[in-house]
């Protein structure tokens, strides 16, 4: 079998678990700068379902692709730390404010200027949750697409079989690639660093990086050109601005809030019958349970 292109459709996102009142900026778009930046849980299950058929098909190779300002790079090099073989930041200002349609409509046109056989993402990122990316990708690509993937069980001449996990139990589908799939948080869990790609890659920038340092690359850069991360803007991929950022984005936030559930008050019950009892004729009769 010959060698697979993977493409790993990866985000950086604000951890969501820490919003705070500074989340939102003025124009209903997210505060990336008051939040931590981590690397989108379900994407790096996508990112072990694509380094195990790197493993699997021999000669094959993974490239990671993300969107985003320049410290979305951290993205891509943490994907060389864990196996992956490159990857490639789509920044612009111009992308910026972009919602989900404009989003996939940038990806989708990075995506044509790439070789690929598999698109493997994750599932839905844990800033929007919406699970729209992927799938708009494959429609604006035209090639099938397989959701809530959390296992590629085989890789044979030209088709996949994948496990889907559903909310009553699992499915077992087959697709020709090129295909792109959107990869389930029930998945196994990525691989940790590998040691000797943290010292290879540990120096890996964009242009944008190398710009902002006084640090002299040069030589280092010529002598191992694969420490150089690839950046891709507007007018390399050839997109209409006016289908990005806040112009192409027909979704509008008003708000974010954060949530906390609080205990009004309190009840202690002995753990015998006819207290256990009583409790339960005051949930039902209060509409809590029944």
């Amino acid at each position: 079998m010959k060698p697979l292109k993977i493409i790993v459709l990866a985000k950086q996102v604000p951890d969501t678990r820490n919003v705070g009142k500074d989340a939102m900026k003025a124009d209903g778009t997210v505060n990336r700068a008051a939040l931590e930046a981590i690397f989108n849980p379900e994407d790096l299950n996508a990112l072990e379902q694509a380094l195990r058929m790197k493993e699997r098909v021999p000669g094959s190779t993974v490239s990671l692709l993300t969107m985003g300002p320049g410290r979305a790079a951290d993205v891509i090099r943490e994907g060389l730390y864990r196996g992956a073989d490159g990857g490639i930041l789509l920044t612009d200002r111009k992308f910026a404010g972009s919602d989900t349609l404009a989003t996939s409509y940038a990806i989708s046109m990075a995506v044509k200027k790439m070789e690929y056989d598999i698109i493997i993402a994750g599932r839905q990122a844990i800033d929007g949750d919406t699970a729209q990316v992927g799938p708009q990708v494959a429609e604006k690509l035209q090639i099938p697409q397989v959701t809530y993937v959390e296992e590629i069980e085989k890789v044979d001449k030209g088709y996949l079989t994948i496990r889907r996990r559903l909310d009553n139990g699992v499915e077992h589908v087959k697709t020709p690639f090129p295909a792109l799939l959107t990869v389930h948080s029930s998945a196994s869990d990525c691989r940790p660093r590998i040691a000797r790609n943290v010292m290879k890659y540990k120096h890996a920038r964009t242009l944008t990086e190398l710009q902002d340092t006084t640090e002299d690359y040069t030589k280092m850069f010529h002598d191992r050109p694969y420490l150089k991360i690839r950046e891709m803007g507007v007018e390399e991929i050839g997109a209409d601005v006016e289908a990005l950022g806040l112009s192409g984005s027909p979704t509008k936030v008003k708000k974010i809030e954060s949530v906390v559930f609080k205990a009004k008050e309190a009840k202690v019950v002995q753990s015998e019958d006819k207290d256990i009892e009583k409790l339960i004729v005051e949930l039902i009769e209060n509409h809590t349970i029944g």
